[in-house]
């Protein structure tokens, strides 16, 4: 997957539970979340392109792409699903992406863990709190707290769901809690 869209020039990043075993606690999970750019306007040729590389899961691949913004694919037999992420936050997650090596000498690129942090808030579901829970965990101080601190409140102000800031919030008192009575 890396190196074909390496080589068609569609910047990615790798996020979700894969990136969860790089920065949080590791944990089984069954495919691979993958965000990709995708201007406004260039959905439908980033869409054909990924298409015409990846095996589609589902019949109308192209229509649900356009419709959810999630091209979902299968690579050497690995349920991958796309996200098309527009340009703004995206672009930064992409410039703030970190090249893992994966072995055998192949490295992709993940997304930094604040910004797995501030995916993980916005999406908010039980496992996206523990997966936050891990990542400040494992990373704790070594975490940019005021770059999440700061993507949160966008969202949040977007989003009009103060609850996505309260939740890496809840998470880092704690371990500022924890750490101070050691």
């Amino acid at each position: 997957m890396h190196r074909i869209l390496t080589e068609m020039g569609i910047p990615y990043v790798v996020i979700g539970g894969i990136a969860v075993q790089c920065w949080g606690e590791p944990r089984f999970t069954r495919d691979v979340d993958v965000t990709v750019l995708a201007p406004l306007g260039e959905e439908e040729d980033v869409i054909r392109r990924i298409l015409a590389a990846f095996k589609p899961r589902i019949g109308d691949a192209l229509e649900f792409a356009l419709r959810n913004r999630v091209c979902l694919v299968e690579v050497r037999g690995t349920a991958v699903d796309i996200s098309l992420g527009l340009p703004g936050y995206e672009e930064e997650v992409m410039r703030r992406a970190i090249a893992y090596n994966v072995g055998g000498g192949r490295t992709v690129q993940v997304c930094s863990p604040e910004d797995l942090v501030v995916h993980k808030a916005v999406a908010g579901r039980p496992q996206d709190i523990q997966d936050i829970e891990g990542v400040v965990l494992r990373q704790g101080d070594k975490l940019d707290v005021e770059y999440i601190r700061k993507w949160l409140r966008e969202f949040s102000f977007v989003l009009e769901e103060p609850e996505i800031s309260e939740r890496f919030e809840r998470v880092w008192k704690k371990f500022v809690e924890d750490r101070e009575a050691r």
